[in-house]
């Protein structure tokens, strides 16, 4: 979101008298303007009373930025001292293993590795992103723009037999069973429009991308309607089949009275 967006949000929750939980998971994974702003920036510049900044709570994981999610360590950044002493009360139930802590204190303490690694992984995420839009658009497909994350929205609607869920699951299960693709229906993530699935291009190599957008290529080109070139070209020999066929029938009825 904007600066200018989190502004309009933080006037409402002000207003409102609410809570405001912001989860700034893909933070670092930004690789287009706009840059990322949190929403604690805002709240500074602002200047915001006390009693704001208490409700406003950040939620974060390394599982993205870092690419560490079987590491499973998150943090809850809050003012707000009753949301921190449940979340220290819960996290009892989630433990992270000393050896764990370690690596991570070692590796996050060196400020030079983490920034030239977040800055690297930046620089990756957008050329894989141009790569899979581009792949994407030669097929045929288009999807919706972003800046930052690890998936693509693509839009497959026009794949569809019906606008219905029933077959959007129908192309779902075409794609994991006979393309080998392994891609989320746009209803696993409570999407309320059928045809739209969400793509990951962050998790293979370059070579297995390639591999990918082919058979994506492939899948689309079979379940396409011929094209109107090659309509026309059966419309005009069934034509002129049904013209000469008429034409036959015609010169046998003349036939005997020609004799």
């Amino acid at each position: 979101m904007s600066q200018s967006e989190l502004n309009l949000l933080v006037n409402f929750i002000t207003e409102k008298g609410i809570h405001l939980i912001s989860d700034e998971i893909y933070s670092g994974t930004v690789f287009n303007s706009p840059d990322f702003v949190s929403v604690m920036e805002v709240l500074k510049d602002r200047k915001s009373s006390c009693e704001v900044q208490n409700r406003v709570h950040i939620v974060y994981s390394l599982s993205k930025d870092l690419g560490l999610p079987g590491f499973r360590v998150g943090a809850i950044y809050s003012n707000d001292q009753m949301v921190v002493s449940a979340a220290t009360k819960m996290s009892s139930f989630g433990l992270i293993s000393s050896q764990t802590q370690y690596l991570l204190a070692a590796m996050l303490s060196d400020k030079k590795f983490t920034k030239s690694y977040i800055k690297e992984n930046q620089k990756r995420l957008g050329q894989r992103y141009r790569k899979l839009v581009s792949g994407l658009e030669k097929a045929g497909i288009r999807c919706l723009k972003s800046n930052a994350g690890l998936y693509r929205w693509v839009d497959l609607r026009h794949l569809l037999s019906s606008k219905t869920l029933e077959a959007e699951m129908e192309i779902w299960k075409k794609i994991v069973y006979e393309v080998k693709l392994n891609i989320s229906p746009g209803s696993s993530c409570h999407c309320s429009e059928p045809g739209w699935f969400r793509v990951c291009f962050a998790n293979m190599s370059e070579e297995t991308l390639n591999i990918a957008l082919e058979r994506i290529k492939g899948f689309v080109e079979s379940m396409a309607p011929q094209s109107h070139h090659q309509r026309t070209k059966t419309s005009y020999k069934k034509s002129l089949t049904k013209w000469v066929f008429r034409l036959s029938q015609s010169d046998g009825a003349r036939e005997p009275e020609e004799r």
